[in-house]
């Protein structure tokens, strides 16, 4: 299976960068990410929209090797330690849900996804995959890096350059990974189109 058997298969145009976009779990352990890839998903993150253009965004990056991307690693939950170890980067998603002076951001969260949505769009741009993850322990994270208590830890993010799923450790695995791509149609998701 090739990433062109992963080309979404949709009701309307889209975008090829979004048809193409998909979240893997196979991730190739002798590649690094380029630096200037990574920076420029960032980059990308950095100018997502956001309510009032308050930012609330922010990132924890840890390359592979390192002892934050172990310790991002040892709070991810169930089957997402097997596979996200091979990923070049694990990226933590903060939202400020609380400024400093100790107003609510509400939309943070929602900001948050919108800034994870762009960074991933650019990452596959550049020819790289992102798989972003629930499953994790949120005290565990905010306690590994020290998290101010406006600080809510909402995702955690695998990046890197794709492996084929004959490299993931199961067949479990290796089933999802090759598994066909499913969306609800829209008449399922659109509540009203007046």
């Amino acid at each position: 299976m090739t990433p062109q058997d992963r080309i979404a298969v949709t009701s309307s145009p889209i975008s090829e960068v979004i048809a193409s976009r998909w979240s893997p779990r196979s991730f190739d352990v002798t590649v690094a990410v380029p630096e200037a890839k990574l920076t420029s998903a960032l980059e990308a993150a950095r100018w997502a929209a956001s309510a009032a253009n308050t930012q609330p965004w922010r990132f924890i990056v840890a390359r592979r090797g390192t002892a934050e991307h172990a310790a991002i690693v040892e709070n991810l939950l169930g089957f997402n330690q097997q596979w996200a170890v091979t990923a070049a980067a694990l990226i933590v998603n903060v939202a400020e849900t609380v400024t400093e002076d100790g107003t609510d951001r509400r939309w943070a969260e929602y900001d948050l996804g919108q800034a994870a949505a762009t960074l991933t769009l650019q990452a596959h741009k550049d020819g790289l995959h992102v798989h972003q993850m629930g499953g994790f322990d949120p005290e565990g994270l905010h306690a590994a890096f020290d998290l101010d208590e406006r600080f809510r830890v909402v995702s955690v993010a695998a990046l890197g350059v794709l492996a084929g799923p004959e490299a993931l450790p199961d067949e479990t695995l290796r089933a999802r990974e090759v598994a066909p791509r499913e969306r609800r149609p829209l008449d399922e998701i659109v509540l009203v189109n007046a």
